[in-house]
């Protein structure tokens, strides 16, 4: 039986560790985030409150009380030492850079010293998340849960599942994004092709918009035009 989800450990305090922090300590998860440096942690944090998608803006926004904020705040703890940021997690989310001996590294360590019942999850925009699964002793614990940036705002929860993750995995992680916000959509992995669904198709669209503009058939501004006004692509 996979335990609810209260408490997140978020590996890695970069742009998107950090945002994804935020919208989990908003939504009322317990927070540890980690980092190997200390500095980052501190700018995470400071992006966290005050950056343009932060909480404190949300309140300007209309959308968070400074209430709200203090007490989502006080869900995020910060730490360097990987071993005290998973000690009490249900979800270890991997949000290190796109390296995939990085991430293995990563997961291999995770599955060492998170509790046997966590799930750990990888935020990668497109890496296999079968070969992350193989690479431990907890496949069936082992999800894919890729955010879309800004996280505070981006409603979509892409949630990739390989052969093995159990549906017990896969329904705690539903309920999660649920909690968070966000409109999960359970999709397969495909370990040989990059991408999942979103990226594939955001890439496939890029290329035959360059495609058209290399050809001359339209200026990148009217592609642009054409793409926000006739299918409301906002980008």
């Amino acid at each position: 039986m996979v335990k609810e989800i209260e408490s997140v450990a978020v590996i890695g305090a970069g742009v998107m560790g950090a945002q994804i922090g935020q919208v989990l300590a908003a939504a009322g998860f317990n927070v540890a985030l980690h980092d190997v440096r200390e500095d980052q942690l501190q700018a995470a944090v400071e992006r966290i409150e005050h950056d343009r998608f932060g909480l404190r803006k949300a309140v300007e926004r209309g959308k968070l009380t400074d209430e709200q904020v203090d007490q989502a705040m006080a869900r995020i703890s910060k730490t360097t030492d990987l071993g005290a940021a998973c000690r009490n997690a249900d979800l270890v989310i991997e949000a290190v850079p796109e390296d995939i001996g990085l991430k293995i590294d990563i997961f291999r360590r995770l599955d060492e010293l998170a509790p046997p019942h966590a799930i750990l999850s990888s935020n990668t925009a497109g890496l296999p998340i079968t070969a992350l699964a193989h690479a431990i002793d907890r496949p069936g614990k082992v999800i894919g849960w890729h955010w879309f940036q800004p996280c505070a705002v981006m409603r979509l929860a892409e949630l990739i599942v390989h052969e093995g993750t159990t549906d017990e995995t896969t329904e705690a992680l539903v309920r999660a994004a649920e909690k968070a916000g966000k409109t999960p959509v359970v999709v397969k992995d495909q370990p040989m092709v990059w991408g999942f669904v979103g990226n594939r198709i955001n890439y496939a669209a890029r290329a035959e918009a360059r495609k058209i503009v290399d050809e001359g058939i339209a200026t990148r501004e009217q592609v642009d035009t054409i793409m926000r006004e006739g299918f409301r692509w906002p980008m």
